[in-house]
């Protein structure tokens, strides 16, 4: 219970400052992993085809479950590791997810957003009645009381975030960070990006160079790395 007040004997002071801390960098984080990122795509085009308020509620409500879910695993890890474990590997994927983000900036095509965009609107297209909606009592009865296109924006953004990259990172930032903050930081930022894909995503994912975002998003990772070797651990 300590690490969700974030300061534990340290007093307020110390139990603001991390969960500012973890706030900040859950919200950085999101914001460079998820523009242009397939759930991005999955908004802006969803809400070309729907209503805009429903579309964001929906992918919205996914991604807020998902962050809590994943600041909740990040969470319970540190109780059954040992925190020096966590924080070694936290660092580790930190820098392994910053380097294949530079990685990828350097081999990102200009051309590769516009195949991702028709990547994305076939898989839609195809799923205009997705048949696994109708599979099990429970999804028909979902379906008949909830908006079919929430529950489309829902279902769609819940399993493409489902072990992306994002979802992985709020896990490893909630090992050794304020997991109350970093469950506000990252609902905060999927709430700036998914408003961004449904108001002109479409416009703004092909306006925003790929690479330059994979190069700040590897940025950001390895500057997460380095303030984790540099600080070590936190203290409790």
């Amino acid at each position: 219970m300590g690490r969700f007040l974030a300061g534990g004997n340290h007093g307020e002071n110390y139990g603001e400052a991390t969960m500012v801390e973890a706030f900040m960098r859950s919200l950085s984080m999101i914001l460079v992993s998820e523009i242009g990122d397939e759930t991005f795509i999955i908004a802006a085009i969803l809400a070309m085809r729907n209503k805009k308020r429903v579309v964001f509620s929906g992918a919205l409500a996914a991604l807020a479950i998902m962050t809590v879910i994943s600041a909740a695993l990040g969470y319970v890890v540190p109780n059954l590791i040992s925190k020096q474990t966590t924080h070694n590997a936290a660092t580790v994927l930190y820098t392994f997810f910053g380097l294949r983000l530079l990685y990828i900036g350097s081999r990102s095509k200009s051309n590769e957003i516009h195949e991702e965009i028709a990547e994305v609107n076939d898989k839609l297209d195809k799923a205009t009645d997705p048949p696994w909606m109708a599979k099990t009592p429970m999804l028909r009865k979902l379906r008949a009381l909830l908006n079919p296109v929430f529950l489309e924006a829902f279902l769609l953004t819940f399993l493409a975030e489902w072990g992306d990259r994002s979802q992985i990172a709020t896990i490893t930032l909630a090992t050794h960070k304020n997991p109350i903050g970093v469950t506000l930081g990252g609902i905060l930022g999927h709430s700036i990006c998914t408003g961004g894909a449904v108001i002109g995503g479409n416009m703004l994912a092909v306006k925003i160079s790929q690479k330059t975002v994979a190069f700040v998003g590897g940025a950001v990772f390895i500057l997460f790395a380095l303030h984790n070797i540099v600080f070590g651990v936190d203290k409790e």
